[in-house]
């Protein structure tokens, strides 16, 4: 027998154990009470209700309304997202990546304070998805119909759903990174929301919009590449049917936030050149 064969024959055994190991892991039994976290119906609920909102009724219900301003709110809301999310990266660091190992970081179940802190985090990670649906609420109530896209409803409709999977099974290890670094994004992302709420004599200093996009590029680069490395390594203890469906998730949303950016920003160019050149001929019609 070859040494290739063998090798295959090892990677589908391992494959076929992690796969079983993932349909027989009991739930974490120190999460199974945690308010909203007991099962996936009340989420189940809150989606399906966020959802029919924000595609069918709420455009119905302001059709023929007048949006709303929201200006106070939005400050308020964004300024308390920083915090949340300045916490979060906090919590994350001391309970887990500072001295996680960032090649393979398995899921501790135990009731230790550190173990425990990680738990907690990612539990208060979850509620902090669910807050986040009233990001697109917003933009339903101030008539931004444009900014609710297919890529906006699947990141803020999927996030929980995965988040709360977590809580349920994994609340540790490896998959954390993603909490850890999207809670970093979100202090930069939710700061630039709260300036831009304050109206246009801040809103000109900020430039800076692009480049929040590509920030979140790289997040799941790095999430891309925190996670794939788990199928290299044999006695890596992190599961590694649950490493792959971050890594083709990270995937996924490279692709769509990639394509954002290239269809938002070649527009904002072109409209640029376009201004320019109307500019310039306005100037050559005054000149003669």
């Amino acid at each position: 027998m070859s040494t290739q064969t063998i090798m295959f024959e090892n990677s589908t055994r391992t494959y076929s154990q992690e796969l079983e190991d993932l349909l027989t892991t009991q739930r974490d039994a120190r999460t199974k009470d945690w308010f909203l976290a007991e099962s996936m119906r009340p989420l189940l609920t809150i989606l399906g209700v966020y959802l029919f909102f924000c595609i069918y009724a709420g455009p119905r219900i302001m059709r023929n309304r007048k949006p709303f301003e929201l200006k106070n709110t939005l400050i308020v809301y964004n300024a308390l997202q920083v915090v949340f999310s300045v916490v979060l990266v906090y919590e994350f660091y001391v309970s887990g990546w500072g001295h996680y190992n960032y090649k393979c970081e398995a899921v501790s179940y135990g009731t230790d304070p550190k173990s425990m802190r990680m738990a907690r985090a990612v539990y208060l990670y979850y509620i902090a998805k669910l807050t986040e649906l009233l990001d697109t609420v917003f933009f339903v109530l101030r008539k931004k119909d444009r900014q609710i896209s297919f890529l906006h409803l699947y990141h803020h409709a999927s996030m929980p759903l995965a988040t709360l999977i977590g809580v349920q099974y994994f609340a540790g290890g490896q998959g954390t990174i993603v909490c850890l670094v999207n809670s970093f994004i979100h202090i930069i992302m939710y700061a630039y929301y709260m300036l831009a709420a304050m109206g246009p004599q801040v809103q000109k200093y900020l430039w800076w919009k692009r480049y929040i996009t590509i920030l979140q590029i790289v997040q799941f680069v790095i999430v891309f590449i925190l996670t794939i490395q788990i199928q290299f390594q044999p006695n890596c203890g992190y599961n590694k049917i649950i490493g792959i469906g971050l890594t083709l998730n990270a995937t996924l949303f490279i692709y769509l936030f990639s394509a954002f950016y290239v269809e938002s920003y070649k527009k904002e160019n072109q409209k640029k050149i376009a201004n320019g050149d109307a500019a310039q001929k306005a100037a050559a019609l005054k000149q003669e």
